[in-house]
């Protein structure tokens, strides 16, 4: 913590003898109406996060060039995965939980990282559970001292039944009438038909459903080609996606079909465990010739201390 200045301390030493003494018996003292709602102060309005210059330079050689570098992938975004998890590997305490795992320090940095990105993919039960803003509050971006939607990236959500019930009160479209957010363009499958209702609103708020054909894997399982899906967002002008979460989306990625089309892996690592029963981060079990092998392993890999937590950036 930095030590007051003398103008900082006179400051406060002026304030407390100026201040009236909330005191009953004090000529001052105003009693509370209880009908009336309490008065918002400069100290209830939340702080735009601030990441300092020398925190940034690190994250440089693990973010997406810029804008006028021809990209490596010319059909793919620059992609990276970033997410925060517990010792544990755990992500959220259960299933539907929403989890706090990331300190001040690290969440300034989501929302620089969100800032150099085009835009920001979660899946269908991250959106439930936590009703998400997707935004960044970064100071200097569109809505937060910017011009337009400058530096606000696009959501995207992949949600193949469009089971998600968003209303015009879910915070992602509440920002975009605040002007501080981009409204979300979600991914369904194709067999999927999202309501008229739903249609509609998402239309009216600049967002937009994409529907995609389903991928089956030698497991039977059925999901989305990830390939599909970076392409076809590369098709809509998003030259590069920050994926969020939550765990059935990035262990997925973590699987060596899908592996490759991660360019850089930026994860916050907080000290603590949350315990057995969580959403853990755990990549399908790999054998090769009759061998288990490892899932997958970073290379290129720098740690990184930042606050209470630790910053490891890598590559797949």
């Amino acid at each position: 913590m930095k030590k007051g200045t003398h103008s900082d301390l006179q400051f406060n030493l002026i304030y407390l003898i100026k201040l009236p003494h909330n005191n009953k018996n004090s000529p001052h003292h105003q009693p509370t109406n209880p009908n009336h709602p309490k008065k918002e102060t400069t100290k209830d309005v939340p702080r735009s996060p601030h990441l300092p210059p020398s925190n940034r330079t690190f994250l440089e050689p693990h973010l997406p060039p810029n804008n006028d570098t021809e990209p490596s992938k010319p059909t793919l975004p620059f992609t990276t995965l970033t997410f925060a998890t517990s010792l544990d590997s755990s992500l959220a305490l259960a299933p539907g939980t929403r989890t706090t795992l990331s300190g001040p320090q690290s969440k300034a940095m989501t929302h620089y990282l969100r800032s150099r990105h085009d835009a920001i993919l979660i899946g269908v039960g991250t959106a439930v559970a936590d009703n998400p803003g997707l935004n960044c509050r970064i100071e200097g971006v569109g809505g937060y001292g910017g011009e337009g939607l400058l530096g606000q990236p696009r959501p995207i959500i992949i949600d193949p039944r469009a089971r998600w019930d968003f209303t015009e009160k879910s915070k992602i479209l509440e920002l975009v009438k605040e002007g501080k957010g981009r409204a979300p363009f979600i991914v369904t499958s194709a067999g999927t038909v999202p309501s008229a209702e739903k249609r509609v609103l998402l239309e009216s708020y600049g967002g937009k459903f994409i529907p995609l054909e389903l991928f089956v894997d030698e497991h039977g399982e059925r999901g989305l080609d990830w390939t599909a899906v970076l392409e076809c967002l590369r098709g809509e002008g998003l030259r590069s996606v920050m994926i969020e979460g939550g765990g059935t989306v990035i262990n997925s990625l973590l699987e060596p079909r899908w592996a490759q089309l991660v360019d850089s892996v930026i994860v916050t690592i907080a000290p603590t465990w949350l315990g057995q029963g969580g959403v853990v981060v755990s990549p399908r079990r790999r054998v090769e010739e009759g061998q288990v092998v490892p899932a997958a392993r970073l290379k290129d890999v720098r740690w990184y201390p930042f606050g209470e937590d630790v910053v490891l950036c890598g590559r797949v």
